[in-house]
């Protein structure tokens, strides 16, 4: 015996409104108790089928004995006696008598690929111990707090011997003690909804409330959460609202038509990524979408979303020929849902999370990304600085007599450092497809100089105002590409050179996080300094950053020439004594051991526009940094 039941009243509404935001609490598959008898409600919205049945293991994949009601174009029935773990999908007859089966769209486990079937299961009972994590937050914390990201995929950044991966609960107990000795103060996860095919990495989704089976079950994944938390670690991950993939079993055409993507296969195709584009005009389509943002909050205690490619949300033409180019109702080439999507997104995700990381993988120069929603902007608390991420690789690819005329390269995001709340990424996109990694893209005459022009770069990106990542194997030295489909070289370690690599970027780390000047004012122009901008012939680029507190700042000595000035006299704020505090070019880094081991004492002497002086050595390919120490009393 089977019985149908129809959401209430008021949750349709909210659905067809766009203001549903807790849709999956009734759609997809729920254990249930009805008369005393427990079974399985399941809920579909596939307005435009003519028929839709449940089939599954129970009913040997025949949904003829199993045929749903429709109420308000959601289809609904209640199995009794199913248990969890039952494996289905929803078996759709379109208005023109195809049939096909579908996944669930909200279902919250998956099989393992190559299987495409949603399991029912539920997320109630895991017994969170992340309380004092949660209850640590505050509004402002990200912004006048250090971040420090450590990008994973989980898939590749360890394997077993027999190449298999490791599951959310040995990483649980292995990569959250490496990233927390590391000195990161969270984890970024490529995507981690149901995807089909491992080289997409995640970035073509079929079920976007399903965790991934490739490393586990949802509980295992909610304890691999709760172990960073409990470590003092937050969890954000990538997050792809602008497209999914075409494969049968998904989203694309649901019920015979174009359901969640847009009818005008113009706006509803990107044709480089040959996927499918949600169409932002719908409004189930808006409270599909942000209910799985928060869901992901809700459920899975995540810390935050970088959402992913949001440049092609915010325009019509991503990636399309001159020839195939539209426009919207004003002419202009902006996707104006998309941008209202996102505006949505974002209000609502920070009114229910005041304290959630949203973060726009945005590649164009869009105004405002960070920018409130109130005042116009998209509403995000951080934006990528892809331009900062780009420019300073192409430098760091020059030789040295190149440099001096492509200093402009370098130092350029330092004039619009303000512009947005920005995350200093050196992501996976920088170390995949043949691009070499990023020790293969430094300049040098042999690995001394490539692993200095790397040391270098890193400290000048801690002292860069902004947030920062790092993508997994480039804090050890790895030398080729990333790929995906095999472990990250761990053997390196065995190197002298790696080990020492390895030691620095750890130094550096611990170094960023303990120092109020390299984070307090990020994102304010006050907490910044440019020292000696003029000069570009010296390789050298130098300036303050400043803590709340002035008495606690640094001064960053960038030295991108392998010359080395020995005697060097800089410009200091204050009269008094100053300290060599971080040298990446120390002997026990693999450097040359070019340091300022005693205390720096000021002079009277006008330099750099500054009234006093403090003379030291400069190293080559190397960064130095000083502090000031403020006389007690």
């Amino acid at each position: 015996m089977t019985m149908a039941s129809a959401p209430t009243t008021d949750a349709l509404y909210l659905l067809h409104e766009g203001t549903q935001y807790q849709s999956y609490q009734f759609l997809g598959s729920h254990v249930e108790e009805r008369d005393s008898v427990r079974g399985i409600n399941f809920a579909v919205w596939a307005p435009n089928a003519k028929q839709v049945n449940v089939s599954g293991s129970f009913n040997g994949w025949d949904g003829s004995n199993h045929k749903m009601s429709m109420s308000g174009g959601v289809w609904t029935l209640f199995v009794p006696k199913l248990e969890e773990g039952t494996l289905y999908k929803y078996e759709i007859v379109t208005l023109d008598d195809e049939c096909y089966l579908k996944s669930d769209p909200y279902a919250f486990h998956t099989e393992l690929r190559p299987g495409t079937a949603s399991i029912v299961t539920s997320l109630e009972g895991y017994d969170w111990q992340d309380e004092e994590w949660l209850a640590t937050k505050t509004s402002n914390q990200f912004l006048q707090q250090p971040l420090l990201i450590y990008e994973v995929h989980l898939g590749s950044w360890k394997r077993k011997e027999d190449g298999s991966f490791y599951t959310y609960l040995e990483l649980a107990d292995e990569l959250v003690d490496y990233v927390l000795e590391r000195g990161y103060t969270h984890i970024e996860l490529m995507p981690l909804e149901e995807h089909p095919l491992d080289a997409s990495w995640g970035y073509q989704v079929t079920s976007y409330f399903s965790v991934t089976s490739r490393f586990g079950s949802p509980k295992d994944f909610m304890q691999f959460v709760d172990r960073c938390h409990q470590k003092g670690i937050g969890v954000i991950m990538d997050w792809v609202p602008a497209h999914f993939c075409k494969d049968a079993h998904g989203l694309t055409r649901f019920d015979g038509t174009p359901l969640y993507e847009y009818a005008d296969s113009r706006k509803g195709e990107n044709p480089t990524w040959g996927t499918q584009i949600f169409d932002y005009g719908k409004p189930e389509v808006l409270s599909f979408l942000i209910s799985n943002a928060l869901f992901w909050m809700d459920v899975y205690h995540i810390d935050g979303l970088r959402v992913d490619a949001v440049y092609s949300i915010l325009t019509l033409n991503f990636d399309r020929e001159e020839e195939d180019r539209i426009t919207n109702e004003l002419g202009g080439d902006e996707n104006l849902e998309g941008i209202a999507f996102l505006q949505k997104l974002n209000a609502v995700v920070f009114s229910r999370y005041p304290n959630a990381l949203m973060m726009a993988e945005d590649s164009s120069s869009y105004p405002g990304v960070t920018a409130s929603v109130e005042h116009g902007g998209l509403g995000f608390n951080y934006k990528w600085n892809l331009g900062f991420t780009w420019n300073t690789l192409e430098y760091m690819k020059k030789n040295q007599a190149e440099r001096c005329e492509a200093e402009d390269q370098l130092t350029n995001s330092l004039l619009g450092a303000w512009d947005e709340n920005y995350i200093l990424p050196y992501a996976h996109d920088e170390v995949v497809h043949d691009t070499k990694s990023l020790l293969g893209k430094m300049s040098g005459d042999d690995n001394w100089q490539r692993f200095a022009n790397l040391r270098v770069l890193y400290t000048y990106m801690i002292g860069h105002p902004g947030k920062k990542l790092l993508f997994m194997g480039n804090e050890f030295g790895q030398m080729d590409d990333w790929h995906s489909e095999s472990a990250l070289p761990w053997n390196l370690l065995a190197f002298e050179e790696h080990q020492q690599f390895a030691s620095f970027v750890t130094q550096m780390n611990h170094f960023y996080v303990g120092e109020k000047a390299l984070w307090e004012l990020d994102h304010d122009t006050s907490g910044f300094e440019p020292i000696g901008e003029e000069d570009k012939s010296d390789g050298l680029v130098m300036f303050i950053r400043k803590a709340e507190n002035d008495d606690e700042h640094l001064i960053m000595i960038c030295n991108f020439k392998t010359e080395k000035h020995e005697g060097y006299r800089l410009g200091v704020m204050k009269p008094g004594s100053y300290q060599e505090v971080f040298n990446s070019d120390k002997a026990e880094y693999g450097g040359s051991g070019v340091v300022n081991d005693t205390t720096l004492l000021t002079e009277e002497n006008a330099c750099q526009g500054r009234s006093y002086s403090i003379m030291l050595n400069i190293p080559p390919l190397a960064a130095v940094v000083v502090k000031y120490i403020p006389q007690e009393g």
